[in-house]
């Protein structure tokens, strides 16, 4: 995917096992398999029944665990974290699992997701005495269940889930236990399966198939997991749900091969491709997808409109990160190491370019401009997605309205800035049936707040950057 240049990054993702004597081994694999949520750290601490070990370093999984670290991570349990940095910013520090020792004993957390409410309750925790040592709202959580008055971890934990708002996913793992927990609202993915007689869970499906688990179910909202050796219990840390799934999940951020409640997510970017077609045609002689994220997109587009779909732009796969750059100059020619058009498919043709999303207009621009380089003599841009004109304060990059190229410029405004003969984007009524969600409250079952602005809980002020407020 494109993540690193469009400017849209989703923070994180979560793998954690309970029962299994190669726990180290099958957290690598699991959060391999989750790379693309995160690739600026990745850590995994084991338990061996006695103690908590973790190692974590800056970089992709492979990089991190390349030096034989893995093997001196000795449990029958483990939770690892892949990291993208968003709410409280990069560095060693940040990067999870977060591992906490005390005289009571250690604590290990991993989040996906962002707490609305962080900033107010670290002022508060700080100043009943409370030291932070990251800048990661991760950390509130574990201050919250060590302050909480509570007798049992379940109690303390349950009381802490309570204080916090916000999108969260947490793995709470002690030398005894694994605690599960989803936010009131579902706003990330989170699954359980089975290997042996081993749990894990997951953020997403497609981990569960790489190391060859059985999916149960999904993690309910506002359910807390409790797993140990002696099974599984299933509890209510909350009982206002308000189910609110986010829907860049489906359109962008898992990998096709993932199924979130039920759906798999390149069945629904494929019904949003044709979606797409039915409510924008275009007469041209090819549609071709942006990889890799569009590509499920672009085929149903391609199916449903009669045009033929073809491989019109070739993703290099060997461009390091340090092309990662945050300049815009820079990002635009980000966009050139990490894509090429093929001349032969779209040269002298008049090309459907199909993508997921228009964040910046960067991208956009950069790969209308190389298309037409390579001979197009029409480029149609297709987004299956709404605009997103709203930002987003569940842990994704998207926290202002200044970034959104959509949140100031109309469609024809934001065609023109792009260099497209015609640009269109899928409504929120297609998005919603194409996806294939039934109704369910306010939000169908689904965060929408970056195309409408209706957020599903409550946006406090310290949430918003200075910039935005008033």
């Amino acid at each position: 995917m494109l993540a690193e240049i469009k400017g849209l990054n989703e923070e994180c993702g979560v793998f954690g096992i309970w029962g299994h004597p190669d726990a180290a081994q099958i957290t690598y694999y699991g959060l391999h398999s989750l790379q693309h949520r995160g690739q600026e750290g990745a850590g995994i601490v084991v338990t061996n029944g006695e103690t908590l070990t973790g190692h974590k370093g800056l970089g992709l999984v492979t990089e991190v665990f390349g030096q034989g670290q893995l093997y001196e991570l000795q449990g029958r349990a483990a939770i690892g974290h892949v990291r993208y940095a968003t709410a409280g910013g990069g560095g060693y520090a940040n990067v999870q699992p977060l591992l906490f020792r005390s005289q009571n004993g250690s604590l290990a957390l991993a989040h996906n997701g962002n707490l609305v409410n962080a900033s107010g309750l670290k002022h508060q925790l700080e100043n009943q005495g409370s030291i932070f040592q990251t800048t990661s709202d991760t950390e509130v959580l574990a201050h919250l269940i060590k302050r909480s008055g509570f007798f049992s971890l379940k109690d303390k934990v349950k009381n802490a889930l309570q204080m916090i708002k916000g999108a969260y996913a947490f793995l709470i793992m002690t030398e005894t236990e694994l605690m599960v927990a989803l936010d009131p609202h579902g706003l990330r993915p989170l699954s359980i399966a089975r290997l042996s007689d081993a749990y894990v869970v997951a953020s997403e499906t497609c981990a569960f198939d790489v190391i060859g688990a059985e999916y149960e179910r999904d993690v309910e909202p506002g359910e807390l997991l409790i797993i140990s050796d002696e099974g599984l219990i299933s509890e209510r840390f909350s009982k206002n749900i308000n189910r609110a799934i986010c829907t860049m999940e489906y359109i962008y951020f898992s990998r096709p091969d993932s199924n979130i409640e039920g759906i798999n997510v390149h069945t629904a970017r494929k019904n949003l491709g044709k979606r797409l077609a039915l409510e924008s045609p275009v007469e041209a002689d090819v549609v071709t997808g942006v990889p890799d994220s569009s590509i499920s997109a672009a085929i149903g587009y391609a199916e449903a409109s009669g045009i033929p779909y073809e491989l019109g732009l070739i993703k290099n796969r060997y461009v390091g990160r340090t092309f990662i750059q945050p300049s815009q100059s820079l990002r635009e020619q980000g966009v050139k190491m990490k894509l090429s058009p093929v001349r032969k498919v779209v040269e002298g043709k008049r090309v459907v370019m199909v993508d997921d999303s228009i964040v910046r207009g960067t991208t956009s621009k950069r790969i209308v401009k190389m298309l037409r380089e390579a001979g197009a003599t029409e480029v149609h841009v297709r987004i299956s997605s709404p605009p997103i004109s709203n930002p987003c304060f569940y842990g994704i990059d998207t926290s202002t309205h200044e970034e959104l190229i959509a949140s100031s410029h109309t469609i024809e405004e934001i065609r023109q800035a792009i260099g497209a003969d015609s640009l269109a984007f899928l409504s929120q009524e297609g998005l919603l049936e194409g996806i294939g969600r039934t109704s369910d409250g306010e939000f169908r079952g689904q965060c929408m707040a970056c195309f409408t602005g209706k957020y599903p809980t409550d946006i406090y002020e310290d949430t918003v950057l200075p910039h935005e407020k008033g």
